[in-house]
Parts: C-alpha cells; sequence; structure tokens
C-alpha cells in the first residue's frame, strides 16, 4: 500500500485558483482545468433587503435597466476595490462557482493579479476580500507580471521585457528583468476611459446621451485609433439632450478616433517616459525583442500599429490578449515556489513607486 505524505495529499484534494480581478472582468482559473470563468465585474444589489440579486453576465445586462430599488454596481473602479462587502460577495460567488460539484476538504490557494503600484491599503483589501470569500493561502502578483508569465516571456532572465496591459480600469506598463520590475507606470487610461471619452464626444458634438453598454458596443464595433481602408459607421440611439426624446444618429469611425485622441495620446506619452527611464542594456532588448501589449485594450483597431509608430520598435500582441493574466496566474500556481520571488507576500514586498 502507498502512503502519501501530507502536503502531496493536500495538493491532490486542494483547489489551486487563479483570478484577474479586472475592472471591467474577472476571469478564473482553476488548475488542471484552465480558464472556467469570464464574467463581467458586475453586481446588482437590492437596496430594500440589502440582498445579492445577481453577478456577473446576468448582473451587467441589469446596467442601467433596473428599477429603483436594484441597484448594478462595478465594485472595482481603476482596478482597486471600492466597495469591499460587495468585492468579497463576488469573489465568494466565483470561488464556489469555480469548484462547485467537486469536495471540499482544503481551503482554496488562490492567486490574485492586481494592478502594479497599487498601495498596502488596496493590497490588503484585495488579500482580506479574498480570504474572507473563502479563499485559504492568498497570493498576490501585478498584473504586468502576470501577463509576461501568461506569455510565456523569458522573466526569470537577464533580458529586458516590456509589457503593456491595457486593462478596463488601468494600463499597466513595466519594464521586467531578472523576475524584477525595472521600470513601471500605472495609467488611468483603460477602456473604462475609452467609453466615457466616447460619451462626452457624442454629448458635446451631437447633443445624445449614449449609455455606458452603448459606447462599449461602439467601440469595439467601429472604433479605430488609425484610418481604415473603407469608413465604418453604425446607428446608434440615446437621449436627445434638448428635446428629452429618444434620437438616433450615425457614428462613424472618425467620431471615435476624435473622441479617443487625447486618452490615446497619454497612453502614449506614457509608454515613452517608462522607455526614456528604462537603462540603455535592457532598451536594447526591448529594441531587439520588441513591446508586448495583453488586455482587452489591445484589440483596439490599430493601436498596435499606432504605437509602434511612435516608438520605432516592433510591437506584438497576445495571443488572446483578454486571458494573458489569468494565464499567468495559473502558470504560477503550477509552480508557487519557482515564482516565490515575484510574489507580493506582504506590505514589504511592494515594490517602491516609479
Amino acid at each position: 500500500m502507498k502512503f502519501f505524505g501530507l502536503e502531496r495529499f493536500r495538493n491532490l484534494l486542494q483547489h489551486d485558483i487563479g483570478i484577474d480581478l479586472g475592472t471591467a472582468n474577472t476571469l478564473v482559473y482553476l488548475r488542471g482545468k484552465g480558464i472556467i470563468i469570464n464574467e463581467p465585474s458586475v453586481v446588482a444589489i437590492n437596496q430594500k433587503t440589502g440582498q445579492v440579486v445577481a453577478i456577473g453576465t446576468e448582473a451587467k445586462a441589469m446596467l442601467g435597466r433596473t428599477p429603483g430599488h436594484i441597484l448594478a454596481v462595478k465594485p472595482l473602479v481603476e482596478g482597486v476595490i471600492s466597495d469591499f462587502e460587495t468585492t468579497e460577495e463576488m469573489i465568494s460567488y466565483l470561488l464556489n462557482k469555480a469548484t462547485s460539484g467537486t469536495q471540499k476538504i482544503f481551503s482554496p490557494r488562490v492567486v490574485v493579479g492586481v494592478p502594479s503600484n497599487i498601495t498596502n491599503v488596496e493590497i490588503r483589501a484585495v488579500r482580506d476580500a479574498a480570504r474572507n470569500a473563502g479563499a485559504g493561502e492568498v497570493h498576490i502578483v501585478e498584473e504586468p507580471m502576470a501577463a509576461a508569465i501568461g506569455m510565456r516571456l523569458p522573466i526569470h532572465d537577464p533580458v529586458g521585457n516590456m509589457v503593456i496591459d491595457i486593462g478596463g480600469g488601468t494600463s499597466d506598463i513595466a519594464v521586467i528583468s531578472l523576475s524584477g520590475v525595472v521600470r513601471s507606470r500605472n495609467l488611468r487610461i483603460a477602456g473604462d476611459k475609452f467609453n466615457a471619452d466616447i460619451i462626452a464626444h457624442v454629448r458635446n458634438q451631437f447633443k445624445v446621451l449614449l449609455g455606458e453598454k452603448t459606447a462599449e458596443h461602439v467601440k469595439t464595433t467601429i472604433g479605430s485609433v488609425l484610418p481604415t481602408h473603407a469608413p465604418l459607421e453604425m446607428p446608434v440611439r440615446g437621449r436627445d439632450l434638448v428635446s428629452g426624446l429618444p434620437k438616433e444618429i450615425i457614428l462613424t469611425d472618425n467620431d471615435i478616433r476624435d473622441a479617443l485622441s487625447p486618452s490615446i495620446e497619454s497612453l502614449i506619452e506614457g509608454i515613452v517616459e517608462v522607455l526614456e527611464a528604462t537603462p540603455p542594456d535592457i532598451l536594447g532588448d526591448i529594441m531587439y525583442r520588441g513591446v508586448y501589449l495583453a488586455g482587452g485594450g489591445a484589440l483596439v483597431k490599430g493601436l498596435p500599429e499606432l504605437i509602434e509608430n511612435h516608438i520605432n520598435m516592433p510591437v506584438h500582441v497576445a495571443a488572446d490578449p483578454l486571458t494573458a493574466v489569468a494565464r499567468g496566474t495559473g502558470i504560477i500556481l503550477e509552480d508557487v515556489d519557482k515564482y516565490r520571488e515575484i510574489l507580493i507576500e506582504n506590505e514589504s514586498d511592494l515594490p517602491p513607486k516609479k
């Protein structure tokens, strides 16, 4: 009869879960199965009873369409927890869904991806929310590092890697070498800001108010930061700010380009600033290897080419950029000890602000 050591026994029965805790979407990786959950980071709450009505996809469908007593909220703003209790409910829901139908003997071991350069208080809030939701061992990793691991970049080698993770709430720009972040910048310019830019532009130019879901649909359908071979256009419906009545207008890719231009310029300025502060030898590596884009923002039409034109370096888009961070958390779970030095285990592990 073969006997197992306690640690090996634990590994067989413990669920290892990676979470990309995003402002727009939260992805969950279950060791041995891959990414099993990809749902919007939205929670619907009944304000009369204080109970959670829906979470994820079902809750997002309620955005802008709820009665007065039901509030659909995003518990994470710009990559950090803005509503602790709601975030805890959401993580608990995701953990239970990920482990449903399986025997639970040990609390799951969890790796959570967070934006770079977040504060000690924000780190503690993420860890506490995960533990209160039922997680046992909790590890924190910065999202650009997790994205680099998910893209299989050689982060342990003495080679410069530049990763730009454009998510829903923040964009993380990081230069990585020898398992450490050499230079980094966190910008509050990402998918949600792009949606807000479109809403503001349409309001100012057409005197029509769009909903957030409509703005996001416009962005993903005809949004482009470079001129397209053939003009793109689509009809959208909103509220006429003059009459207060519904109104339909036609938006083109040129309208969206004008709307996004200031934010895209700020994003490129941030990339250039990080490159300017990077040591010359590492900069040489990046010029040879190129820059890697991850996150939903990498899918904006023309953005990789525009960045490449400004920095004169090759720009590569990750295969399935939306899941790069979640895949990275999964790889870390395969061998936590190997990646121990890149994990934020306590406040003293936080890198200095750059």
